[in-house]
């Protein structure tokens, strides 16, 4: 029973210290303490301590130990992680751990003695008879890569679709705002019918309702040319060219195609920076401020959430009804057992996804606007007929990296709250991920098939990057990242696997005796039939919201990262403070000090960026007012914050003679010391 289900079924402390004796095996591991922890003469310390106090006993065994507090004697408790209380002075240990101590440090044998030039293991041998294991031969540190997120992604600053508005559209590139004022000019890609000759910036012709071809012609004389490089001017040919256009008649025409009032906001783009100036049509961002949703530079829509590996789950978990897993496939549970309850466990499927319910609730608007799409301006049936999240359950998706240009289809099969994307570690390095806290974006596919086009990237170095210029529709797993071959899908280790951690073996030495992904390549065993090692209770349980995402200064962030150091004992605080000021406050300062004096400057008016200051000290475009990039505040920030860490924690003086350097640096360009607000009562 103990060894089939040991997590499930573990014996009480007395079973297991029976065990241990008759069968002259370790001690059960949830038994066990640190004690490499501590050394052996810390152990004839706990175990002086312990004959010197008193033990109440309950059935002939002990079950309470009430002893003197002592500074060191708790520390040493603090080390085994023994749980234990103080109260009235006294150091109380109760129920198993005050069993499972007395017998292991002999209670029962006060005359013992304890060799110290012998192990703390050898110690407890005998002094118990019991074989005792190291809990934790090797421990490792790690550090946040980055914070949980689940949230949609958005171009800065948000745009609902992409089509030019020039400067008429105000600050927010209001579409609406822009009607009002008249035609306006702008730069739109050059389109032909080759039926009616009518020129537009539409695919299909509005009055013959035939596609349109590309016209490129000379930016110098203005002649048609039909080749890359104009034969006269020999310069390159554009397909684009300043155009006048009707906002008002545009934004009727589109309303009355999708019988709906006009909103209050549309948001365009200033200019498009495509190499044609293809722009979007006006339903698209009529439908878009509807449902207010946010396109990305190439006409997607999409939700980014932070990776997270997953191989098997329960129906009540991916909240899913047994029924609705069995249309999708899961007629049978993990290990081949028909699928009958909720709180039965499933394998998942390699190309099935777990979204945040965020993202359900956002892709729910997305399916909304795509069938709009298809019923007005494109007089297609809707496709997918949604209300709610649960409708978006069997639905496909694609799952898109940033830097890569290859998207892999998925399959949504449930929901989670936590602000993750839940997967099989397989999908996740398709991406060429390692599922270690990168955050991808999710798109669902009819969105990317309908509205994606090539022609809205910017033609600017990169511009393809992050666009899902390819699919990948069915996973190959010898194809993915060799990061994932490595992966661990055994369902138990053999005892070979443990005899050597004993000897600290090279990891090399051991993956013959574990189950990995890379021994199924090339076989069915390569997509299903995987195990785990270590059950959880529910995948949604846990710290939703990080506190570093809870705390919004970075100086509270950093007061709190501290704080906790201190009271870790594995890590030096001292340490992490020099870290911080080396690595994050003098780099960041030092940028920002340098920044300052190569910065360019911004026309508040239309937000268009100069190197230096034009002659005229003004915008040349529309006469704006100029206003610096980088600021004073900007540089001083962190300067206080650093000046705490070094006289906190004493470090070396020469990171304060740095800050007075830098301090002295910014007094110097500023023209002294930045002036104090001042008051009416000042005046009085």
């Amino acid at each position: 029973m103990f060894l089939s289900h040991p997590f499930h079924n573990k014996p009480d402390a007395r079973e297991a210290i029976a065990i241990a004796k008759k069968l002259n095996v370790p001690l059960h591991p949830h038994y066990s303490f640190f004690w490499s922890k501590i050394t052996t003469e810390e152990l004839q310390k706990l175990r002086q301590w312990l004959l010197n106090s008193q033990a109440q006993k309950e059935d002939e065994h002990i079950s309470k130990i009430t002893g003197k507090l002592n500074t060191t004697l708790k520390k040493i408790l603090e080390h085994l992680c023994l749980p234990h209380k103080v109260a009235e002075n006294q150091i109380v240990i109760e129920d198993d751990e005050a069993f499972v101590l007395a017998t292991c440090l002999g209670l029962d044998l006060p005359t013992a003695k304890v060799d110290i030039t012998t192990s703390p293991f050898e110690a407890l041998k005998s002094l118990s008879s019991i074989i005792v294991r190291a809990k934790a031969l090797t421990t490792i540190g790690a550090r946040m890569g980055r914070p949980e997120k689940a949230k949609r992604r958005e171009m800065r600053p948000r745009v609902h679709f992409l089509f030019p508005v020039g400067l008429a559209g105000g600050p927010k590139r209001n579409l609406i705002v822009a009607a009002q004022k008249g035609p306006i000019h702008v730069d739109l890609v050059n389109r032909r019918c080759p039926k009616c000759q009518e020129l537009t910036f539409r695919t299909k012709c509005p009055s013959c309702h035939i596609e349109t071809v590309l016209e490129t012609t000379c930016p110098r004389c203005g002649r048609k040319v039909d080749e890359d490089v104009c034969p006269a001017c020999k310069i390159p040919a554009s397909g684009f060219q300043r155009q006048k256009l009707d906002l008002k008649a545009m934004i009727s025409d589109a309303c009355h195609q999708l019988e709906v009032n006009p909103p209050e906001l549309v948001k365009g783009v200033k200019g498009l920076s495509n190499e044609h100036k293809a722009a979007e049509i006006v339903e698209k961002g009529i439908l878009r401020a509807r449902e207010d949703l946010s396109v990305y530079k190439d006409g997607t829509i999409r939700f980014d959430a932070t990776n997270a590996p997953l191989t098997h789950f329960k129906p009540v978990e991916v909240k899913v009804s047994v029924e609705k897993l069995k249309q999708l496939g899961y007629a049978v549970g993990f290990q081949g057992k028909p699928l009958t309850s909720e709180e039965q466990i499933c394998e998942l499927k390699v190309q099935d996804i777990v979204i945040p319910r965020k993202n359900a609730t956002y892709f729910v608007r997305v399916a909304n606007f795509i069938d709009r799409l298809l019923e007005k301006v494109y007089k297609l049936p809707r496709y997918y007929n949604v209300k709610q999240a649960e409708d978006l359950v069997g639905r496909l998706v694609i799952g898109l990296a940033p830097h890569t240009s290859v998207g892999i289809l998925g399959r949504i099969i449930g929901f989670t709250d936590l602000d993750v994307c839940y997967a099989h570690p397989l999908w996740h390095s398709a991406k060429r991920r390692d599922c270690d806290g990168d955050e991808d974006a999710l798109m669902l596919a009819l969105d990317t098939l309908l509205n994606f086009s090539r022609a809205y990237l910017p033609s600017q170095i990169g511009g393809i990057m992050d666009a899902p210029l390819f699919l990948i529709p069915i996973v190959n797993p010898a194809e993915v990242q060799r990061q994932a071959h490595e992966f661990d899908i055994a369902g138990q280790y053999p005892l070979d696997f443990y005899e050597k951690t004993l000897e600290k073996a090279a990891p090399l030495k051991a993956t013959n005796l574990v189950d990995l992904v890379a021994h199924k390549l090339g076989t069915e065993a390569q997509f299903e039939g995987f195990g785990y090692t270590t059950p959880v209770s529910n995948i949604n349980m846990g710290n939703r919201e990080s506190m570093y995402k809870k705390l919004r200064k970075m100086t509270d962030k950093l007061n709190s990262q501290l704080e906790l150091a201190e009271k870790i004992e594995a890590v030096d605080a001292k340490q992490v403070a020099l870290k911080v000021l080396t690595t994050h406050f003098l780099k960041d300062i030092s940028g920002n000090l340098r920044a300052f004096s190569t910065q360019g400057f911004r026309c508040k008016v239309c937000n268009k960026r100069f190197r230096r200051i034009p002659l005229k000290g003004k915008c040349p475009e529309c006469g704006g007012t100029l206003s610096l990039t980088v600021y004073r505040g900007g540089i001083e920030k962190y300067l206080n914050a650093a000046r705490h860490l070094v006289e906190k924690y004493e470090l070396p003086k020469y990171y304060l003679h740095r800050l007075a350097l830098v301090q002295e640096e910014v007094n110097t360009l500023f023209e002294g010391k930045k002036p104090r607000q001042i008051s009416l009562v000042d005046f009085a």
